[in-house]
């Protein structure tokens, strides 16, 4: 039985209740506060700011007459649990993440969309939902959506498998952190993800592909890539991630736009 909340409680974290919201079933969910405007007012430029609690920004936009969140999650799957937990209460539905990321393949370069279908879990709070075994998926129907939103709107854009991380330095396998020092288990885990065919390192997806999927909900990722780990260990400048964010942006409304739709004609996309 699903532990919805009453109307008027306010959940703990997020500082969000039912009427807040105002029946939104989708929720877009990048990581940082400081993107959650720019994001709600570039699918409504009538946007409403609702609450800011820790690390969860809220901003309701309208696409398609429809209300949909914009929420930051802050970094790495523990503070996803917190915003998926209390989002569905709510009685969000489904939910898009989106982000930044590092590819790790020659031909995902700065600036491309990549949108994941699945994620190995590498991270530690997807573990307390399913056993390791359980796949890290996402949802095929959204993730359609938004691979038929990047073609119509003529973004260029790669699918795969991410890998999904608790940390940005030894987890990621990055050698410029201050110890400098990665643990022998996961040195050369690199090249391993490379060769098995994997594009991307995040630190979102396995724990709220996982989640949702236990939970009954939707998930889906799009994220911009702002590393390229075959040419550099850097942080591309923030033009770069500007770059993507327009292309993103623009695939994600259509495809908030193509899942309400259908939502509403009762039909599923395929």
């Amino acid at each position: 039985m699903k532990n919805y909340a009453n109307p008027a409680e306010i959940m703990y974290h997020t500082g969000l209740s039912a009427g807040m919201i105002r029946g939104a079933k989708y929720a877009l969910v990048p990581g940082d506060p400081d993107r959650v405007e720019g994001l709600a007012k570039a699918l409504d430029r009538n946007a409403l700011f609702i609450a800011s609690h820790r690390d969860y920004t809220t901003w309701l936009a309208r696409v398609e007459n429809a209300p949909v969140l914009v929420m930051s999650t802050g970094m790495g799957g523990p503070c996803v649990t917190f915003a998926v937990e209390e989002l569905a209460r709510l009685g969000v539905e489904t939910f898009i993440r989106i982000g930044t990321t590092g590819s790790i393949q020659e031909d995902l370069h700065l600036g491309d969309v990549v949108i994941n279908t699945a994620s190995v879990r590498m991270d530690g709070a997807s573990r307390a939902y399913a056993p390791i075994e359980f796949p890290a998926a996402a949802d095929m129907d959204t993730v359609l959506a938004l691979r038929e939103a990047a073609k119509e709107s003529g973004i260029p854009f790669k699918t795969g498998i991410s890998i999904s991380t608790d940390t940005f330095w030894p987890g990621q396998e990055r050698y410029d952190s201050f110890g400098g020092y990665v643990l022998k288990r996961l040195q050369g885990s690199l090249d391993d993800f490379r060769h098995l065919g994997c594009t991307n390192y995040e630190m979102e997806n396995a724990t709220l592909f996982t989640l949702c999927a236990v939970l009954g909900l939707k998930a889906a990722s799009i994220c911009g890539v702002v590393a390229k780990r075959t040419d550099s260990e850097s942080v591309a400048p923030h033009e770069v991630y500007e770059k993507a964010e327009k292309r993103f942006r623009k695939v994600v409304k259509r495809a908030l736009e193509k899942m309400i739709a259908h939502s509403r004609s009762g039909e599923n996309i395929s």
